[in-house]
């Protein structure tokens, strides 16, 4: 009996052994439009073996690539695309860039801080009202979404302050939106979408169906 521990390694495994095996043997295919022809043949099978990469753009190529990739890049047949490169088949990505900014604080978010910094360049007096009594309720939302304790409005005026540059600053914190009222919304939201989701998974089927 032949175990596979005995058998040359698969290169591309979702393409099995016997395509592996069939690729071997075009290789040993001395005349070569018979070699091009098994090639082609090759590339058939692996396109109904591998259907969902129709759905990738220029499928043929990739499945081309896939061909000379299993062959060891020793198959010399005439290609559509040409005998791609080891080289640069092998070659490593570069190292993302990941951002470096560090966020005073993390509840807030750094979306917040961003819109902060900018209210400077706001001129009308109106826009900027509207700006510093949004971003306060937001995160005094935001606050209470991290710590379900209550939270003095001073604390978020401090807050508003720090992160805006001394540009927007509450005269009145208790105008506020309520916290029980903060946490109310918040509940119901929760539990909307908690029900929501039992809903859907009670009648999926109906869902499906649509």
């Amino acid at each position: 009996m032949e175990y596979n521990t005995t058998r040359g390694r698969l290169i591309l495994p979702e393409y099995g052994r016997n395509v592996q095996n069939m690729i071997s043997h075009a290789m040993e295919i001395e005349n070569r439009d018979e070699r091009n022809r098994a090639a082609q043949a090759i590339i058939e099978v692996m396109g109904q073996l591998n259907p969902h990469l129709r759905d990738v753009d220029d499928f043929r190529h990739k499945l081309w690539t896939h061909l000379f990739v299993m062959s060891d890049f020793q198959l010399d047949v005439d290609s559509p695309y040409g005998m791609p490169q080891r080289e640069v088949l092998l070659e490593k990505p570069n190292l993302m860039d990941y951002p470096k900014g560090k966020i005073k604080y993390g509840h807030y978010g750094k979306y917040t801080e961003s819109i902060l910094r900018t209210s400077k360049m706001i001129n009308s007096k109106d826009e900027k009202e509207y700006l510093k009594n949004t971003m306060a309720n937001f995160m005094k939302k935001l606050y209470l979404s991290h710590n379900n304790d209550a939270v003095e409005n001073h604390v978020i005026a401090e807050h508003l302050k720090e992160l805006s540059a001394g540009d927007l600053v509450l005269e009145n914190p208790d105008e506020l939106a309520n916290t029980n009222v903060l946490l109310r919304s918040m509940g119901m939201n929760k539990k909307f979408n908690n029900n929501n989701k039992i809903f859907k998974n009670k009648h999926k089927k109906k869902f499906n169906k649509k």
